[in-house]
């Protein structure tokens, strides 16, 4: 069976079709109930299991983020908040998540300060799950708008030997060790054992390439 987005899924036009989606729990409740996943929305998809037939250590491995295999009927919901959800046929874990040990538990709305110190996992909450939404968005129209007026997309290096004409306080990118660093024999620092043979900073402007690039291609952006 052809497996379906979730977004795809709540934005049918029809139900009482069977349907298969993949996901990662986001609560489950009552034994029944799962708040299904998968990215492709920040909305999730019900998922309604038949709790009387299904195994008890199979319910007790669903759990916060766990990832599911799902297939089922898509129906009209009987709840509000959402027009469709799913009821379950057959239900395969493919990943296990242990809930005493994942960090986010969404009920308890982690902190800020909280999710910076899980940063590997906080996009799978609302709050930064919408930033990365409207970042995606924003990068695209700002691409769309340069493309359709004929600029030309470019990279400026990330790592720069100049300071673009004294653009600002430079960061350094050394593979140099801090504890005995290699010196020249007036004491200063010998870049030239360092991965670049010379120093090298974060840039802090693209400026300098760009103007390269606009004499050779006109009207650039980067």
């Amino acid at each position: 069976m052809k497996y379906s987005k979730i977004k795809a899924l709540l934005e049918s036009e029809k139900g009482g079709i069977a349907v298969a989606t993949r996901g990662w729990v986001r609560t489950f409740r009552n034994k029944q109930f799962i708040a299904l996943n998968d990215g492709s929305t920040i909305h999730n998809i019900q998922c309604v299991v038949d709790f009387e037939n299904t195994p008890e250590a199979t319910l007790k491995r669903i759990t916060t983020s766990a990832a599911l295999d799902i297939q089922g009927t898509l129906v009209e919901s009987q709840g509000s908040g959402q027009k469709y959800e799913i009821q379950v046929t057959k239900l395969e874990i493919l990943g296990d998540s242990d809930a005493e040990k994942y960090p986010i538990q969404l009920r308890n709305r982690p902190s800020l300060e909280f999710l910076r110190e899980n940063a590997h996992l906080r996009v799978r909450t609302n709050t930064f799950s919408a930033v990365m939404r409207v970042r995606s968005v924003l990068a695209y129209a700002v691409h769309k708008y340069f493309n359709e007026k004929g600029f030309f997309y470019f990279n400026a290096p990330i790592i720069t030997g100049s300071d673009a004409e004294g653009a600002g306080e430079m960061f350094r990118v050394s593979a140099l060790p801090f504890d005995g660093t290699p010196r020249t024999e007036d004491g200063k620092v010998n870049f030239k054992e360092d991965f670049f043979g010379r120093e090298t900073n974060l840039t802090v402007s693209g400026q300098l390439e760009a103007e390269t690039y606009a004499m050779a291609l006109g009207q650039v952006y980067t």
